[in-house]
């Protein structure tokens, strides 16, 4: 019988290939990523970052100041009652009807009646120039000059005020002529400007006012009304005689001082009453050991005339630019070379200069300019070329031994990622902040991200925003 022989078969176990797998290959390179950029992040210098905005700054003070002007009180020629003409405010020429006195008080609710319709409605001529006014304030209103309202107002108040004096002294005539009384009318003996009140300062001029007068405790002012009761002598009206204007404010040492070193002449001021502006000659006045400052003004006065104590600010600053913070100004050195040894590359448009070799050749070195002058010329890095390098003039013999060097004021901008020096001119400036112009070749623009200290960097460092 034949033998069955066993057959062994060998299976033998080969490693499969291992298929790489691509997301498992970026997340380990996002990851590393991270984590080197967190250490740099805690491990790195920390920098601050300002964004450059248009602002400005007002250098402003405010004062309380004592208004002096061509003033006189007019007092009664003799007793009874006043009745006014005019309305308070109100411009009037010499002969002008001011006021009228009686024995009686004059009774004028018939007039008022028989008025009643004719004083409901304007003259037609005012209404149209009112009209105007509004159309071309509204044809030239900018938002910037919003206190352009403030003078729209007073033209209106004005106009309305000049029209219901008309009506005041038609009624009042129309009272006399029904009262059965004895009305003596009185007029007025210059131009000018009536009020009804006084308060005794009428006399003071810059010769004679004193530090008592700005004590406003004890300051009484009186107001004269229609219909009250007068003797001879007593005060029935003021009459403002001129244009001209002055506010007297008390000025503190240091104010008093900056004015007399910059010899100022005319300051911008603001009333706070009604946020008008207005220019005013500026003088000072020593007086018993104390500054004064004068302001002078030649219009807008009809405005205050009711006021002997006036809120101002004087406006010695106002600019307008980029506002950047103090601390992010530094200074720099630079070589300063004549402009007309700046040229191009042959083959680009970079700007450099021509430096010569040690045999009398001539290599273009390309330059980094900060900043160009009305003299002509250029502040250059000083990295760009070695304290005695020649340079040569192009198309000429003549040769410039750098050596010269200035200082810049100026900022690291880091807009690419590195500090870069950029220029600064500063207009003025508050307790933190500078305003710098805007447009400067060589400068900021709006939006630019700066170092916010700039003593925090170096020029050419790389700088994480």
């Amino acid at each position: 019988m034949a033998s069955k022989q066993n057959k062994s078969i060998s299976i033998s176990k080969y490693k499969g290939k291992r298929e790489m797998n691509i997301g498992i290959f970026l997340f380990a390179i996002v990851f590393i990523y991270l984590v080197v950029t967190v250490i740099m992040y805690f491990t790195g210098r920390q920098i601050s970052v300002y964004e450059v905005r248009e602002g400005s700054i007002v250098n402003d003070h405010s004062f309380t100041g004592l208004i002096l002007r061509e003033e006189t009180p007019v007092t009664a020629e003799a007793g009874g009652y006043v009745s006014y003409y005019q309305n308070e405010n109100t411009k009037v020429k010499k002969g002008a009807n001011i006021y009228a006195l009686s024995e009686q008080v004059l009774n004028s609710d018939n007039a008022d009646a028989e008025n009643e319709t004719s004083s409901g409605a304007l003259n037609p001529e005012v209404q149209s120039g009112i009209v105007v006014n509004i159309q071309n304030f509204n044809q030239n209103f900018n938002g910037e000059n919003y206190s352009a309202v403030y003078s729209l107002k007073n033209e209106v108040t004005t106009s309305l005020q000049n029209a219901l004096s008309e009506t005041r002294t038609d009624q009042l005539s129309s009272v006399i002529e029904s009262s059965g009384q004895k009305v003596v009318s009185y007029g007025a003996q210059k131009d000018g400007i009536v009020t009804y009140s006084v308060d005794g300062y009428e006399s003071l001029t810059k010769d004679s006012f004193t530090e008592s007068d700005f004590d406003r405790s004890d300051y009484e002012s009186t107001t004269l009304e229609d219909q009250m009761k007068v003797s001879a002598g007593d005060p029935v009206y003021k009459m403002i005689t001129s244009e001209n204007w002055s506010v007297i404010v008390q000025l503190d040492d240091d104010t008093a001082k900056a004015m007399m070193e910059e010899e100022t002449t005319s300051v911008r001021v603001r009333i706070d009453k009604d946020s008008e502006t207005l220019w005013a000659g500026f003088s000072m006045i020593e007086r018993g050991g104390k500054s004064y400052g004068c302001l002078d003004f030649t219009d807008s006065m009809i405005r205050y005339a009711n006021e002997r104590y006036l809120s101002v600010e004087l406006i010695l600053e106002d600019e307008s630019g980029l506002k950047i913070p103090k601390s992010s100004v530094v200074e720099e050195d630079f070589f300063v070379i004549p402009q007309e040894y700046l040229t191009t590359g042959g083959n680009s448009s970079s700007r450099g200069v021509m430096v010569r070799n040690a045999d009398g050749s001539a290599r273009f070195q390309e330059v980094h300019i900060y900043n160009t002058t009305e003299e002509g010329e250029v502040y250059v890095s000083r990295d760009d070329m070695d304290t005695g390098s020649v340079l040569a003039k192009p198309e000429s013999a003549d040769t410039y031994t750098v050596e010269q060097t200035g200082s810049l004021s100026g900022v690291y901008n880091i807009n690419r990622g590195y500090a870069v020096f950029r220029k600064v001119t500063i207009l003025c400036e508050s307790d933190e902040y500078y305003i710098v112009q805007e447009g400067d070749s060589y400068g900021l623009s709006n939006y630019d991200h700066i170092v916010q200290d700039g003593n925090s960097v170096n020029s050419e460092d790389v700088v994480f925003q």
